[in-house]
């Protein structure tokens, strides 16, 4: 079993944490706010007062925070997880942020004499809970052999991608689908429903046919009946657009259908609707059609 560390306890990077608990590794962990992750605590979870101490305390440290500043405040600094790395150790971020910061501090790991790979991961708070999580590997593959065991303990799925930032592309790639997605879904919805036919046997429909992917099958019922807890909010949904978009002007490819979900996100940004899961781009479509049912 691993000495494991992670920082980073919000709705998925805590389910991850207590997957490897479950597989019996030991996890110190660190969380901005110590009360969110005290369920952690409580399942055996021991805790750390830095990013830093983390480090100190795992052979494999993981991350999993919102965005590319957010990487940056818990690896950098006298606290941060880099000053806490020795040679041997292996860092692993889960959080999709930018390529080619994650690339950059590939390179400061390496100089400290430990190895880093990018692990983005594909799947809800659900597919997290029912165990069927896909891992994406991006850096070193005989690192990625080395501690290929304990990241089957978070998901079943684990492909390799290539060099250091590969697999955070690759997850941006992806990403960029559940968005398109769902502002074709909302517009086939509110067609339908503007044309006679009630919302709930649309979605029905729409659920019981050929196009109905498993992101579709779990998000799309938010349509009717919001989620309680967003699992991932317009905010963090329209900051995986932007990087796409980034990599789509650096790259020379066109992401037309990226360009108009991120409008629609910016449209439920104006109407107040920012801290909603992102299935809320339907209510502001809906709006604009004249069928809000709010």
């Amino acid at each position: 079993m691993a000495h494991v560390g992670f920082v980073g306890l919000g709705e998925m990077g805590g389910r991850i944490a207590q997957r490897l608990l479950a597989a019996g590794h030991t996890v110190t962990g660190y969380n901005r706010t110590q009360s969110k992750a005290q369920w952690l605590l409580d399942a055996g979870m021991l805790w750390a007062d830095s990013p830093f101490d983390v480090a100190q305390a795992g052979d494999i440290v993981f991350t999993m925070v919102s965005h590319t500043a957010a990487l940056q405040e818990v690896t950098g600094g006298p606290n941060g997880i880099l000053a806490g790395l020795t040679p041997g150790k292996v860092y692993v971020d889960m959080s999709t942020v930018s390529p080619t910061f994650s690339q950059a501090l590939a390179e400061q790991v390496a100089a400290k004499g430990a190895k880093m790979l990018d692990v983005p991961v594909s799947g809800s708070v659900i597919t997290l809970e029912q165990g069927n999580l896909s891992l994406m590997i991006g850096g070193d593959k005989a690192t990625f052999e080395q501690i290929k065991e304990v990241l089957l303990a978070i998901g079943p799925r684990a492909t390799y991608v290539g060099e250091n930032g590969k697999a955070v592309l690759m997850k941006i790639a992806l990403n960029l689908s559940l968005a398109v997605q769902f502002q074709a879904l909302s517009e086939g919805i509110l067609l339908a429903e503007k044309g006679g036919i009630s919302r709930e046997t649309a979605l029905e429909v729409f659920l019981n046919s050929v196009l109905a992917s498993p992101s579709l099958k779990y998000r799309a019922p938010f349509i009717l009946n919001k989620p309680a807890n967003p699992w991932f909010n317009v905010n963090m949904m329209q900051k995986d657009l932007l990087l796409a978009q980034e990599l789509g002007r650096t790259l020379n490819v066109p992401l037309p259908g990226v360009a108009i979900a991120n409008e629609t996100l910016t449209m439920a940004r104006g109407m107040g609707l920012a801290e909603e899961d992102f299935a809320i781009m339907f209510e502001a479509l809906a709006r604009i059609s004249g069928v809000s049912h709010d």
